[in-house]
């Protein structure tokens, strides 16, 4: 099944810890705020602070808009993990339980966020920064989300439609081979129940 989710009908939602807001662009059945198994969203980062903490989850953090950020991990006092986003792509994956605290490079950013329950999914997240064309694999969910440019998706070879920038194209349950896509720009998520 093919479904494509224009900015229109993203939602507007609150950060769990009311610094800003999230635009949620797709989410599990039945999964809230308070519980899912996954998660895509893009965020708004204007200050330096900590992150809300999503014990239980992994984050994947892309960065598609902005100057960079860069993020410290607490898990304790000794074990802190840093990673800095520089260029539009860049992305982090880390445990939603540390603490992370946040740094912005030089104004703003805009960040594309996927989260899983570490317990019922796993995200397979990759980013591609140049017009590349990829056969998507066999997966329970498939993501694509371009910053530039419109995603092209091809069926058996066949142009089987044209998606525009900063919409998103979810592929339900698709088999090896069945698809492919060609961008610039673009994220590619594949979600896989554990």
């Amino acid at each position: 099944m093919i479904t494509i989710t224009p900015p229109s009908q993203f939602k507007k939602l609150a950060w769990k810890n009311g610094k800003g807001f999230t635009t949620e662009l797709a989410i599990n059945a039945n999964g809230n705020l308070d519980g899912f198994e996954w998660r895509l969203s893009i965020a708004t980062v204007s200050e330096n602070g900590a992150f809300s903490d999503f014990s239980g989850y992994e984050r994947n953090l892309v960065l598609i808009e902005g100057n960079g950020i860069t993020l410290e991990h607490h898990q304790t006092d000794q074990d802190i993990q840093t990673d800095h986003l520089v260029e539009l792509l860049d992305f982090a994956t880390f445990d939603g339980a540390a603490k992370t605290l946040s740094s912005l490079h030089s104004g703003a950013i805009k960040d594309f966020n996927i989260m899983t329950d570490t317990n019922k999914c796993r995200a397979d997240v990759k980013t591609f920064k140049t017009s590349q064309s990829i056969s998507i694999n066999d997966c329970d969910e498939c993501f694509v989300y371009s910053l530039s440019g419109v995603i092209k998706l091809f069926s058996q070879e066949k142009l089987h439609e044209t998606i525009k920038a900063n919409h998103l194209l979810r592929l339900e349950k698709p088999l090896n081979g069945q698809y492919r896509v060609e961008s610039n720009q673009y994220i590619l998520v594949r979600l896989k129940e554990i």
